[in-house]
């Protein structure tokens, strides 16, 4: 099972501005940038990397190198670990790894059969099927709205709940099967399951909220001149991105003559990046990423 990290060359170039410095891998996957990332700094740097699943952090632990270290964490609990302006460069290469697709097991793939999991971290928490069993109507329809922009989510809802009273959904193929039968539309470029799994993977994961979690701690533990760098894959991740690093505006009381003012902590200096024509033609998946750098100020 391969990995093919995205934007890989252009995410570390602009990641790394001290060949000395402490650097951040939010999200290790099979450590393709960890990898780049440490074939470049020297041997005075440091690399960090997080990983929620357990076997992206066994995967880790075989990188025999001093100046390395992975933690089976989420990203975010970068405070447990780090001090306020104590690091050079952080990047978040988020969404899913392409293993987890790959490995029917985990539950992630509408195309291969699997137990209905989903979960990044299969050691804590409760698989998908177990959720749904006691999921209302109303929570599913939110979840496809909110986190697939699902336009059948009633639809698909619909036809959960009536399937769950006689037989419970338990795999992949399953859920996967149920939308393709109630979806209007059977001629589409993607599959009929592709929102409504994106959503339930990100609403079983709560990946939306962690991420915004680990941008406050991000945001104090990187040093002056330091980078941030973002790879996100659809509209939800990239616009916390652009809201989380938008300037402060700061407001007077009317009688100061100065009404307003817009405090910056971050300058943007890599903007809506896109991998080449080569990069998606050698891997599609990266057509839909899209990369933003951040330097504190």
């Amino acid at each position: 099972m391969l990995h093919f990290p995205v934007l890989l060359e252009e995410s570390v170039d602009f990641l790394i501005n001290d060949l000395d410095g402490h650097y951040v891998d939010c999200t290790f996957g099979r450590g393709g940038h960890s990898k780049l990332i440490l074939e470049k700094i020297s041997s005075k740097g440091y690399l960090s990397s997080f990983d929620k699943d357990p076997e992206a952090y066994e995967f880790g632990l075989n990188f025999k190198n001093d100046n390395f270290k992975i933690r089976h964490d989420s990203f975010k609990n970068l405070d447990k670990y780090f001090k306020d302006n104590s690091i050079n460069g952080i990047i978040y290469d988020l969404g899913t790894c392409s293993t987890h697709l790959d490995n029917a097991e985990r539950g992630f793939s509408f195309n291969k059969e699997g137990q209905l999991d989903m979960r990044f971290d299969n050691t804590i928490g409760e698989p998908f099927s177990k959720w749904l069993e006691k999921a209302k109507k109303e929570e599913i329809i939110e979840i496809l709205y909110k986190y697939g922009d699902e336009k059948h989510a009633r639809l698909i809802a619909n036809a959960i709940i009536e399937i769950q009273k006689s037989s419970p959904i338990r795999t992949t193929l399953q859920l996967a099967s149920l939308i393709k039968d109630v979806y209007p539309e059977k001629k589409l470029k993607i599959n009929p399951a592709t929102k409504s799994f994106q959503a339930f993977r990100i609403f079983i994961n709560n990946e939306l909220n962690e991420f915004k979690e680990s941008l406050e701690i991000a945001k104090r533990i990187i040093k002056k001149d330091g980078l941030i760098v973002v790879i996100s894959f659809h509209s939800l991740e990239d616009g916390i991105v652009k809201e989380f690093f938008k300037p402060i505006i700061k407001s007077f009381p009317k009688d100061i003559p100065l009404n307003s003012k817009e405090i910056k902590e971050f300058k943007c200096i890599a903007k809506k990046i896109k991998a080449s024509s080569k990069e998606v033609t050698e891997n599609p998946r990266s057509r839909s990423a899209t990369m933003r750098v951040f330097q504190k100020i």
